[in-house]
């Protein structure tokens, strides 16, 4: 690398991050918006490269940069992996935006801190949010596979995610899919001994430990969230659609039964067990609710979505699960098909939009009703006849008739109603999300090649010759990571649902 001389600037270098300005960049169109601020597609005006920008929120900020922003940031700049979104740079306001009103205390010079992301062109939400879209097998095992892949690597370098989600993984339109959003990640250590929030993870996505209330866990809360995903890919519509925590648990507990020693050790003494422990015992009946699925399909979902999360399966293990291994097998990612781009935040506008629009038809259909039943009736016969108000009495024999005092009537025909409804006759075909309390999409925010398919190992050889284990390929020696544990923690529940987030962690 060139050295610049002394007093000179070194303009060669890769711009440091947090030097430039956002004005770098031209915003298109916003994409997502949730608790942390919004998030844009954008230009970089010199090189024409699409970018995500998502701003830092720090209006609400009392004492200087959001911790959670610094744990991203931090955490992204640690990790570098095809299936983990890319952080680029930070770039910075130096005072009100041209897009953007004033800030409400009347500080002209108050700026913004965006983080620059590369673009994605959907997320599995909005993907799946496409009217008819249903996928393959194959290409639901090409996702999965993907984030079970970059959900490993987090866990073997201590990083939980505490947020997957629909929203939160990120699909461009060469089939590769990333995990994104890293607000509510933080590093974990191996023994699990540290007392770590449990308001994190989106409710329908949200173990059992954690609604219980413990404080001591560890990758195995990402890979329940992992499995809901699953069952909502297979299954067409999410499987666990609580309003609160107590609707939560229940339905929870309906599908995979009701919690005790002797299936979890060590359940009882988790703080808010005995709050929520079911008036009568129900019998674990995943198989039988989801016996449609595909023989291995529900042996994987089965050791993803068990109670005790020590016994829960990991995502390495889950890669090597026989779901991977057996005809039809994960497809290629870029032999996916393309897309029109859609984001969560860009489908749920549009069916506002949609749903106003047929709101105010219905109200012009109706006012129109209302004003033709006040008007007098046109009169059937092939005569030109004068139109009498209602109440007139009839005119004696052989006069005239009274003429009302409006001209003949024309009637317009009424308004046509909205158009043709979001899916075919018969209803969504696929059933996919499209639920009113789906949730904001927080737009979280590289290509690689795709491993190999069939049994070929996708992972480095093992010590011995000739043989090696499935999975993904990561630096030798890389610490391993535990299984959760009960553990005690605070006894104050929060209430919520499934559209919030929480952008605080202990």
């Amino acid at each position: 690398m060139a050295i610049a001389a002394p007093e000179q600037l070194n303009i060669t270098e890769i711009p440091a991050w947090g030097s430039r300005s956002v004005d770098c960049f031209e915003k298109l169109e916003q994409i997502g918006e949730g608790t942390y601020g919004q998030v844009y597609m954008a230009r970089e005006i010199k090189t024409g490269e699409i970018v995500a920008l998502k701003k830092i929120r720090m209006d609400n900020e009392r004492e200087g940069f959001p911790i959670t922003a610094i744990r991203e940031i931090k955490i992204l700049k640690k990790l570098h992996h095809e299936n983990v979104i890319k952080l680029k740079e930070i770039v910075t306001s130096t005072g009100p935006e041209k897009d953007e009103p004033p800030a409400p205390d009347g500080n002209k010079y108050r700026g913004g801190i965006y983080m620059v992301f590369e673009y994605m062109d959907h997320d599995l939400t909005g993907l799946a949010d496409r009217p008819g879209m249903r996928f393959s097998v194959a290409q639901i095992k090409c996702y999965m596979r993907q984030l079970l892949t970059g959900l490993h690597y987090c866990h073997v370098n201590q990083v939980l995610h505490r947020d997957i989600k629909g929203s939160n993984l990120l699909i461009d339109n060469e089939g590769n899919l990333k995990l994104a959003d890293f607000g509510l990640a933080r590093s974990f250590s191996s023994d699990h001994n540290a007392n770590l929030t449990n308001r994190v993870i989106t409710l329908w996505y949200r173990p059992p430990e954690l609604l219980l209330g413990t404080t001591k866990y560890g990758p195995a809360v990402d890979m329940w969230s992992v499995g809901c995903i699953f069952a909502e890919l297979l299954n067409g519509k999410p499987v666990f659609p609580g309003k609160d925590e107590p609707e939560q648990l229940n339905k929870i507990f309906d599908i995979c039964g009701t919690p005790s020693e002797e299936i979890w050790p060590g359940v009882s003494k988790i703080p808010w067990y005995n709050n929520f422990k079911p008036s009568r015992v129900i019998k674990r009946r995943l198989r039988e609710h989801f016996r449609h699925f595909d023989r291995h399909a529900l042996d994987l979902l089965d050791k993803m979505l068990t109670l005790d999360p020590s016994q829960r399966i990991s995502a390495k293990d889950a890669l090597d699960a026989e779901y991977f291994w057996t005809d039809p097998l994960p497809c290629d990612p870029k032999s996916l098909p393309k897309y029109e781009s859609s984001h969560e935040f860009q489908t749920k506008k549009k069916r506002q939009q949609q749903r106003q629009h047929e709101e105010n038809s219905k109200r012009q259909k109706q006012q129109h009703n209302q004003q033709h039943s006040r008007l007098p009736p046109i009169q059937q016969s092939g005569h030109a006849h004068a139109q009498m108000r209602v109440g007139q009495n009839p005119p004696a024999h052989g006069g005239q008739p009274q003429v009302a005092g409006v001209p003949g009537h024309h009637y317009g025909k009424p308004r046509p109603s909205a158009g043709p409804g979001r899916y075919p006759p018969g209803g969504n075909p696929s059933g996919n999300y499209n639920h009113p309390n789906r949730g904001q999409g927080s737009g979280g925010y590289g290509t690689g090649p795709c491993p190999p398919q069939g049994r070929a190992p996708p992972y480095g050889s093992s010590s011995m010759p000739g043989a090696a284990p499935r999975g993904p390929n990561y630096p030798h020696g890389a610490p391993p990571y535990g299984t959760s544990a009960a553990g005690r923690g605070s006894s104050n529940i929060m209430s919520g649902n499934r559209n919030q987030q929480y952008n605080w962690q202990q």
